[in-house]
């Protein structure tokens, strides 16, 4: 008997983004797609007394395909980062 193989992988693991910010830091183009609204926006610190410290300001955003996508600035390594919504 065989059985299912398994996957050990996380899911919504973040991708590297290309983002296009306004002079404020909002993102005005994510992946070539222009940003039709900012639907909501958070800032994560965390973990700031350990050596790798969580420094991020996420943007729920609906790009002008009518997708939403999650983005995010890791302050700590000044890059773009997205996630499904």
């Amino acid at each position: 008997m065989t059985s299912a193989p398994t996957t050990t992988g996380r899911l919504n693991v973040p991708r590297p983004a290309l983002v296009e910010a306004g002079p404020g830091g909002t993102p005005r183009i994510v992946d070539r797609e222009v940003v039709t609204l900012v639907r909501e926006e958070w800032r994560v610190v965390d973990r700031w007394w350990t050596e790798e410290p969580v420094d991020r300001r996420y943007f729920e955003v609906v790009l002008e395909s009518g997708r939403n996508v999650c983005v995010y600035r890791d302050r700590e390594a000044a890059c773009w980062f997205t996630q499904k919504a």
